[in-house]
C-alpha cells in the first residue's frame, strides 16, 4: 500500500503501482454521496503536508466529498517528504485523501500534480502519468474568460529555500512545533463545541518579518509571471492564501495562494464563467452546521 511505498523507498524511485493497490482498497472513511456537491470548472488546492500531524485531514476530506470540479491541481506539499524521512507518521485518513484523489481521476476529472519542496521527490516523475495523475513541473492554465495563468509551487522565488537550503530544515523544525501548539489550542476549542481557528496563521500576521518576507515573495512570484508574458500566476509554499493585483510594465498581474490543508485550509476555486474565488473551509463548515442547527430547531418547532 502506499504507507508501506513510504515507508521504504521514498525519495530513491519507488514503486508507484503503490498507488494503484490503494485505489483498489475501501476508504477508512466512507466518502459522503448526498448529491449535495458544489460544482466548479477548476479546483487549486497545495500544502496538505500528508505525512504530518499538522495536516487537518478531516477538513481536506470533506472538501474532497463536497466539490466537483472538470481539473484539479495538486500545486506541492502534498506529502511531506522531509517529515517522514524523520519520523513516519501516516494514519487511515491520509489515505483516504490519497484514494478520494485517485477516485476522480477515474471519474474524469484531470488531475496535475506540481511537486513542490517538501515532496521534490516526485520530480523526478515529471512528464510520465500515473494513475490518471499528470506530473508536472509546471502547468498553464486558461480560464473560462480568456485568461493565462502560470500554475507552479513557488518555492522556486523563496529566497531561503535558493540561498540557505539548511536555514529552510531549521524553520521546518520551528514550524511544526508551533502546529503542535496549534492541534492543542483546537483540541480545546472542540471541547467547548468552538469552529477551527489558527493560531500559526494570526502569529505569522502579528510578525513584522513574517509579513514583509510573504509581501516580497508575492511580489517577486508576479513578477515572474509577467516576465513570462502570462496574466497572472497561481501558487502556494508560504501557506497563505491570498489575491493581490500587481503592475508589471504597464500590464496588471494577478497574482492568487491558494493557502494550505494545514492553517487556513483553503482552496482556490474557478467557477463556470471564470471567476475566482478563495474559499475558506472552516467557515464553510461552520455556516453548514449552523443552518442544519437552525434547520433541526425549526422542525423541533413545527412539531
Amino acid at each position: 500500500m502506499l504507507d508501506d511505498y513510504l515507508r521504504g523507498p521514498l525519495g530513491n524511485g519507488g514503486n508507484v503501482a503503490a498507488f494503484a493497490a490503494l485505489e483498489r482498497q475501501q476508504p477508512s472513511i466512507p466518502e459522503r454521496c448526498d448529491g449535495e456537491r458544489r460544482k466548479y470548472r477548476t479546483v487549486w488546492i497545495s500544502d496538505v503536508h500528508l505525512g504530518t500531524k499538522g495536516c487537518n485531514a478531516e477538513l481536506l476530506i470533506n472538501f474532497l466529498d463536497s466539490v466537483d470540479s472538470e481539473t484539479m491541481y495538486l500545486v506541492g506539499d502534498i506529502i511531506d517528504g522531509w517529515r517522514l524521512k524523520k519520523k513516519f507518521y501516516w494514519p487511515g485518513a491520509h489515505n483516504d485523501i490519497v484514494w478520494r484523489i485517485l477516485k476522480r481521476a477515474k471519474r474524469g476529472t484531470r488531475i496535475v500534480y506540481i511537486p513542490g519542496n517538501h515532496d521534490e521527490m516526485f520530480r523526478q516523475f515529471t512528464g510520465l502519468n500515473f494513475g490518471g495523475i499528470e506530473i508536472r513541473r509546471a502547468a498553464f492554465h486558461d480560464t473560462a474568460d480568456g485568461r493565462r495563468l502560470m500554475v507552479l509551487h513557488g518555492d522556486e522565488f523563496d529566497a531561503v529555500m535558493l540561498s540557505h537550503r539548511w536555514l529552510a530544515f531549521v524553520g521546518d523544525a520551528a514550524y511544526d512545533l508551533l502546529m503542535g501548539a496549534n492541534r492543542w489550542v483546537n483540541a480545546a476549542r472542540r471541547a467547548f463545541d468552538l469552529p477551527y481557528w489558527s493560531l500559526s496563521k494570526m502569529a505569522k500576521h502579528k510578525v513584522k518579518n513574517a509579513v514583509e518576507f510573504i509581501g516580497k515573495y508575492e511580489e517577486v512570484v508576479a513578477r515572474a509571471a509577467g516576465e513570462r508574458g502570462v496574466d497572472g500566476v497561481v501558487c502556494g509554499h508560504i501557506h497563505t492564501a491570498e489575491h493581490r493585483m500587481f503592475d508589471h510594465k504597464g500590464r496588471s498581474i494577478e497574482y492568487w495562494n491558494d493557502g494550505d490543508w494545514v492553517e487556513g485550509c483553503n482552496a482556490l476555486v474557478e467557477h463556470e464563467d471564470g471567476r475566482m474565488e478563495i474559499l475558506n473551509w472552516p467557515e464553510v463548515v461552520a455556516a453548514r452546521t449552523e443552518r442544519a442547527q437552525e434547520e433541526d430547531a425549526r422542525i423541533a418547532e413545527a412539531a
